[in-house]
């Protein structure tokens, strides 16, 4: 895609193109698997403190693990030869700036209302399966904490809004793209880029600011910015 990016013809191999789709389901659904991972550890933690060490286990952390990347394989594998065995004779100009499977599907010369439908069913549904477990195991530990310390509160509700901010602004434009059923492709492909580029980007930046040495950090450049500033 970087290679892409400053060519002026922008060509991929329909082998790189399902490697495309076969990576960016594969990891999509790992994520999906650790969010929920990491819902399940949150509550644990304040549902459950006195029993953490014992059910947030090293095997429990290594089986979750092991979970999120066979469901990954096990996602791509349901629906991925699927749209390999399509036959693809006609247009192949792909509407977006990567490949992915509506889009790659639309491409063929038959009919595709069956691969659509399994798409549907599978990522669509996986993602909103996956989206309402979080809002489920959240909406419980938000009631969980209102009978905590106000201290205890205040640290849980922190930990909890950099998590349900994650959740929001990568299964948003999931859901939108494999469930809403009025395609609109400037919509789209403004989503595509968030939920691959923008959305990870901003990950980092959005745990980080829960550690209070990286708060402490930023808080000490931005007023020795200031400074400089007044000083000039």
């Amino acid at each position: 895609m970087i290679v892409n990016l400053v060519k002026h013809k922008k060509t991929i191999s329909s082998a790189s193109c399902f490697t495309q789709i076969f990576l960016l389901h594969m990891l999509g659904d790992v994520e999906m698997l650790l969010l929920v991972s990491m819902a399940y550890d949150r509550y644990v933690a304040i549902c459950k403190p006195l029993r953490y060490m014992t059910i947030m286990s090293n095997k429990m952390c290594v089986l979750l693990v092991v979970m999120s990347w066979c469901s990954g394989l096990l996602h791509v594998g349901l629906q991925l030869p699927f749209a390999v065995n399509l036959l693809f004779c006609g247009p192949n100009v792909v509407d977006s700036t990567f490949c992915d499977l509506p889009l790659v599907s639309k491409l063929a010369c038959t009919d595709t209302y069956f691969v659509q439908i399994v798409i549907f069913a599978n990522s669509g549904m996986l993602s909103m399966s996956f989206f309402l477990i979080l809002l489920i195991s959240y909406s419980v530990i938000l009631m969980t904490i209102r009978r905590c310390s106000t201290t205890g509160q205040s640290k849980a509700y922190s930990t909890l809004t950099a998590h349900v901010t994650v959740v929001i602004l990568f299964f948003g434009p999931c859901i939108f793209i494999y469930v809403w059923p009025f395609s609109n492709h400037s919509v789209d492909k403004f989503l595509a880029v968030f939920y691959t580029i923008i959305t990870p980007t901003l990950n980092p930046l959005i745990y980080t600011l829960q550690n209070k040495e990286m708060k402490t950090a930023m808080r000490k450049l931005w007023r020795a910015f200031v400074n400089s500033r007044k000083d000039t």
